[in-house]
């Protein structure tokens, strides 16, 4: 059995008595997927949602012409999660892929609904864990049309430096919804400061 250390670093011990930490943990499954690997495809329905170990993992979309474009990075610690095809049942448009070779912790729907709906300091996280998930996208929407791209890139290595540092500047450049030129001359005068 792999050690679930990292499970009780999520759910703290101080939110839920041992009986909900043990049932909570037992309803998780220990999964590795290698660099380049998919989570979750577009037209597939979401019917479950990971906690990142190790590595790094994105989610894209595919426009009309087949460019993608970075819709989040996930770093360890992170949940990776789509959330309207989770909930809404519908076929996702977003992809979700393993930048590295990483570990995750897996739950589906059906245990995650019945921790949701038996635990309440469980469907407390879950609710802060969406709003807090909304707040960055609604941030994220924002930014994309009021600030600048260097303003933008600032707030993303401010966020999460883990991505500038591991994550290719390919996806960063179209995450923040400029070429990698762009990007190159962005960090170029920046580190001229």
């Amino acid at each position: 059995m792999f050690e679930t250390h990292f499970l009780h670093s999520i759910f703290n011990p101080k939110d839920f008595n041992k009986e909900e930490l043990d049932q909570i943990i037992s309803m998780f499954k220990r999964l590795e997927f290698r660099k380049n690997e998919y989570l979750l495809k577009e037209g597939r329905v979401a019917d479950r949602y990971w906690f990142l170990q190790n590595g790094f993992l994105r989610s894209f979309v595919t426009d009309i012409r087949g460019k993608d474009t970075s819709t989040n990075f996930y770093c360890p610690g992170d949940i990776a999660i789509e959330w309207s095809s989770l909930f809404l049942k519908s076929s996702t448009r977003e992809n979700i892929q393993a930048l590295t070779d990483s570990v995750c912790w897996e739950i589906d729907l059906d245990s995650f609904k019945t921790l949701f709906h038996g635990i309440e300091s469980f469907r407390e996280q879950g609710r802060l864990t969406l709003a807090g998930s909304y707040f960055a996208l609604k941030n994220h929407s924002i930014a994309m049309i009021a600030d600048d791209a260097r303003v933008r890139y600032l707030r993303l290595l401010k966020e999460k430096p883990l991505v500038i540092q591991n994550v290719p500047l390919k996806y960063i450049a179209t995450y923040l919804g400029i070429t990698d030129t762009s990007l190159s001359r962005i960090r170029k005068d920046i580190a001229k400061e």
